[in-house]
């Protein structure tokens, strides 16, 4: 045996209610080892003592063996003297020094846990706030670092001797497990009406929760991030009567189906779809319709579904009792971000809810359920919220203390800590006064958590987001699509020069137009804009977004002047296309979207973001090949030309071609711009980023273009390419050297306003 020793080790990463501490306990123990770990702002602390070759099986088996949720971003150690330790012990948190520890996000319920709520034998038999150091609420209960108890939302509840002796055990799986608890000492549930007045009381409240969901009324259900808004998945009337209430047009409805088997009898579903669903993170997984089994009114007129499946132990009991699939849309009006609190549920959704299932475990922050699509053979992240936030994002460059406010719509926010970016969960649209409070909840949460006051504030170049506004008075103003080709770098952990192609439904541009049709150069120096769509008047401006046949008749009276009127538009709309009032020009893909779905008559008017645009995409006839004429411009930036693509879609309609083939060969067109383009520019890396490449169809015919043309594509997986990951780009952009980029034309070193 050789001699002792003493090893000091500091561990980052997440490694904070992942179980790290009693893992060290037992491993430790099992190797006759002597000394400590403690939690600290900074990570895991530990010190032991033992032999030498029993300190370096320790190291060695930490990475190897570490919990199944943890994830070492560093392991610093030096060997010293020894000093005698008596024993292995968990000392208290140490909660000084700089916050630099990563939290963990919420963790669905692990099978150990599952098995312990179905069994009747069991103390815990249909607990709904059953966890272990494997799964359970994390994100949405801390209120600050080190990850101990006193530090959540927990705090309040004192653990029953049984409860507390599984806390204390080391061969247990609760040992130190921070939101410990059992009927005795922790949460419970309470089944209100609508006026706040107590209908039952735990086993009874769920029961009563399950009746109103099988006569057909509406649960708003207060879960691990916030409320759902819950009714049968089977009856349409009583969808129907949800959307009326929830102000809810037509966009999809989640459905939580009660198993995976239940989730194969919907829709198609590959193995990594499969494995999507079952993962800890549990997100919405969008996926192809198999069968017209739910409600016609939870997709209209869309052949995907997105589907999720229970991920805590409420919603499994929930589901287990129901027995058939669920709505399970956030608990807000359309709009507003999700509800956290159960007296907020009442006053905000109180004309929408028949009953409220509610617990008296507060919830910290709101968190919205992901939303994941499988696309060539990846994950792609839509929505970054539950399961995923707000773990940082590992990127190369970065200056500690910087705030990137993100966008207007699908806002998220980053903040840069010496750990890296830390991107927030989704906030949602800065449009109504909830929203815009929830954006600076979580700002301020951010802050006061990372223990971060940030000296530079990133944002968007457009003066009239929400979120340029609340930045100081001197920002970093960012580009729109420089942003978004910088997430989209930073998501694949690319060096310029690259690149980007950034089509969206609009971000201001430059030169005071809007920007959403960009071929951007990103070089070590900054962005240049190298090529871009032709620009078109947008009636109304943003208003335009909403009214597809307005942006149909700006498109044609470019091109066909007041030729294009044909006596159904407004007089004002017409006047204000002849006189050029509040027409800007746009360059945007999204918008040309837009035009062509109204032409070809599948879409006027929407009710949601992105709506024509994707009943443009549903109609594509797969099998086709062909595609449209275009020209490509040389002037001071390459200019595509669309005008011929449209002559010809006309003549395809005049010819009654079917719509799904007018609809492949416009996407076809616009793949093939794309391997046009970058030939002309000549660069090999090319990210394929924005709004419009959420489009299916589009990024997968655009990747294999771009790769059978030798090209090499990359295209969004851990970070939305919407604008949910232009915070990101912020903080990547802000992070470069700014005397070098702020003159480059896509980014500012902002003068005050």
């Amino acid at each position: 045996m050789s001699q002792p020793s003493r090893i000091r080790i500091i561990i980052r990463g997440a490694v904070q209610g992942v179980g790290f501490r009693p893992f060290v306990y037992r491993l430790a123990s099992a190797l006759k080892l002597s000394g400590w770990v403690s939690n600290s702002a900074q990570g895991v602390l530990i010190e032991a003592e033992g032999a030498a070759d029993r300190l370096q099986e320790f190291l060695v088996r930490i990475e190897r063996e570490r919990p199944v949720h943890a994830s070492i971003h560093s392991l610093e150690y030096s060997f010293l003297d020894s000093i005698g330790f008596a024993g292995f012990e968990i000392r208290h948190s140490d909660s000084h020094g700089a916050k630099t520890a990563l939290v963990l996000p919420d963790i669905g319920t692990c099978r150990e846990c599952l098995a312990e709520i179905f069994d009747s034998a069991d103390r815990r038999y249909l607990y709904p706030f059953t966890n272990c150091t494997n799964c359970g609420p994390r994100f949405t209960i801390i209120e600050s670092l080190p990850y101990d108890r006193p530090n959540t939302t927990m705090r309040n509840f004192t653990m029953c001797l049984l409860c507390r002796g599984e806390y204390e055990d080391p061969s247990n799986r609760r040992f130190h497990a921070q939101p410990n608890a059992c009927a005795e000492c922790g949460p419970h549930l309470e089944l209100w009406s609508p006026s706040g007045s107590t209908i039952a009381v735990g086993h009874e409240a769920m029961a009563g929760t399950v009746e109103a969901l099988r006569s057909g009324r509406i649960a708003a259900v207060k879960g691990i991030g916030g409320f759902h808004l819950m009714v049968d998945a089977l009856n349409d009337d009583a969808v129907v009567r949800l959307r009326q209430r929830k102000q809810r047009e037509e966009k999809p409805f989640a459905v939580m189906a009660p198993s995976l088997d239940w989730v194969h009898q919907l829709c198609a579903v590959n193995p990594i779809e499969a494995r999507l669903l079952s993962a800890s993170e549990s997100p919405i997984v969008i996926l192809p319709r198999r069968n017209d089994h739910l409600a016609r009114s939870i997709a209209p007129r869309n052949p995907f579904l997105g589907v999720m499946l229970p991920y805590t132990p409420l919603h499994h009991i929930l589901l287990d009792q129901v027995r058939v699939p669920l709505v399970a849309t956030s608990g807000n009006l359309s709009d507003e971000p999700i509800c956290i609190d159960e007296c907020e549920a009442l006053r905000r959704l109180g004309g929408i809810a028949d009953v409220f299932l509610v617990h008296n475990r507060p919830i910290r922050r709101h968190v919205d359920d992901s939303i994941v699509r499988v696309m060539l053979g990846r994950e792609q992240i839509l929505r970054r919220a539950r399961g995923y936030a707000p773990l940082p994002i590992v990127v190369k460059h970065f200056l500690p203390g910087t705030l990137a406010v993100g966008a207007h719509l699908k806002n998220a926010i980053a903040l840069v800590t010496k750990s890296g970016v830390f991107l927030s969960q989704h906030i949602g649209d800065l449009d109504n006064h909830e929203a815009l409070t929830a954006f600076r909840t979580v700002i301020d949460d951010f802050e006061r958590m990372f223990e971060v006051r940030p000296d530079r504030t990133a944002c968007d170049l457009h003066p009239d987001y929400a979120s340029t506004h609340y930045a100081e008075s001197v920002p970093i103003r960012i580009q729109h699509h420089c942003a978004h080709v910088a997430s989209c770098m930073a998501d694949n952990d690319l060096d310029a020069p690259v690149l980007g192609v950034a089509w969206d439904g609009s971000g201001y541009g430059t030169d005071q137009t809007i920007w959403g049709g960009e071929f951007l150069l990103a070089e070590s120096a900054g962005f240049r804009r190298v090529g871009h769509f032709r620009t078109f008047p947008l009636p109304g401006g943003d208003a335009a977004a909403k009214k597809p046949k307005h942006t149909a008749i700006g498109l044609l009276y470019e091109i066909l002047g007041e030729t294009a009127f044909d006596g159904s538009e407004p007089p004002l709309l017409r006047q204000a296309l002849i006189r050029q009032v509040r027409t800007p020009r746009t360059s945007s893909v999204g918008r040309l979207f837009d035009a062509v779905a109204s032409i070809t008559g599948i879409r006027h008017d929407i009710s949601f973001q992105g709506q024509a645009a994707m009943e443009l995409e549903f109609a594509v006839a797969k099998s086709v090949g062909e595609s449209y004429s275009y020209r490509v411009e040389s002037r001071a930036a390459l200019v595509v030309d669309w005008e011929p693509m449209i002559h010809e879609i006309h003549g395809d309609l005049i010819n009654r071609i079917a719509i799904g083939v007018i609809a492949a060969k416009f996407h076809n067109t616009l793949a093939e711009i794309v391997v046009d383009v970058a030939r002309r520019v000549g660069e090999s890396k090319v990210v394929l980023t924005g709004g419009c490449f959420q489009n299916r169809y589009l990024t997968e015919r655009t990747v294999h273009l771009l790769e059978d043309a030798g090209f090499l594509p990359y295209w969004h997986q851990r970070v939305p390419p919407n604008d949910g990951g232009i915070a990101l780009g912020q903080a990547v952009i802000s992070s470069t050297n700014l005397e070098s980029v702020k003159e480059q034309p896509c980014v500012w070193q902002s003068r005050a306003r």
